[in-house]
């Protein structure tokens, strides 16, 4: 992976006042999301999920801790300049399909009031659309769509707009196999062209084609698998978070740490 991540969250906390008090939705996060790659967050329904990508993409302010998109801190900004910014940085797609299109506006009008740059901006319109199998819905408004094709037309707005990173809540939650298949098949020439995706999911269809996939339990990292490995993490204070399966062999939670210099390996052992 490139060394330089394009979004990076530091210590980020959440705290939500509730009728029946305050509630912590996202315990001091730390993570990386490195240039084209896709990623999942998956967990239990109150798990942090939502809370984390919208303040990822500067939706929800961070009780504590900090969050850069490209190195920017969009959330310190002014709210005018933070949506130019996110209008140049990433798109934003929401579960519901409809929830990401203009009512009035056709497949082709949708993107163009997004194309970035202003040049030759028809051809690329029409070839995204083409590149996606949405050409004959060129003319269409979202209504005469079905929900995997306004899916697929809400990601491709982050190719017109020249954006380099997308954000998606349940993307595929409310479509049938089919067509979640044809916008995972989006996800990946998005990623293959240089995107970066970041979506959450309960999804298991979706898991499969991402690169990454982080958990999250009760508001914090449980564990990062790539490409099949889960990993134990090591946050920026230098604690590491044990897997569940793993954490439950440590009743009283303390731990002696050995490292072997000969297998350069390090031991986790109870104490």
């Amino acid at each position: 992976m490139p060394n330089e991540p394009l979004v990076a969250c530091e210590h980020l906390v959440k705290v939500y006042d509730s009728p029946t008090g305050r509630v912590q939705a996202v315990r001091g996060v730390d993570l990386d999301i490195h240039p084209g790659v896709t990623t999942a967050i998956v967990g239990p329904s109150g798990s942090g999920k939502s809370s984390l990508l919208r303040m990822i993409a500067a939706i929800d302010v961070p009780t504590a801790g900090l969050v850069t998109v490209a190195g920017e801190n969009l959330i310190e900004m002014r709210a005018g300049h933070r949506a130019h910014r996110r209008g140049r940085l990433l798109t934003h797609v929401y579960q519901r399909p409809s929830d990401n299109l203009l009512g009035h506006l056709t497949a082709e009008q949708q993107l163009l009031r997004l194309a970035h740059p202003r040049r030759h901006a028809d051809d690329r319109v029409r070839s995204t659309l083409d590149a996606l199998g949405l050409g004959h819905r060129r003319r269409h408004v979202p209504d005469e769509m079905s929900g995997g094709e306004q899916q697929r037309l809400a990601f491709a707005r982050a190719v017109v707009a020249g954006h380099r990173l997308v954000i998606a809540d349940e993307p595929t939650a409310e479509l049938d196999s089919a067509s979640a298949d044809t916008v995972l098949d989006t996800v990946d020439a998005l990623a293959a062209s240089g995107v970066t995706v970041l979506l959450a999911t309960h999804d298991p269809r979706v898991l499969g084609r991402m690169e990454q996939v982080v958990t999250l339990r009760d508001g914090a990292i449980a564990s990062i698998t790539r490409r099949g490995t889960e990993l134990a993490i090591i946050d920026r204070s230098g604690r590491l978070q044990l897997p569940p399966e793993v954490r439950a062999r440590f009743p009283d939670r303390t731990a002696l740490l050995r490292w072997d210099d000969d297998e350069d390996t390090l031991r986790v052992d109870p104490p």
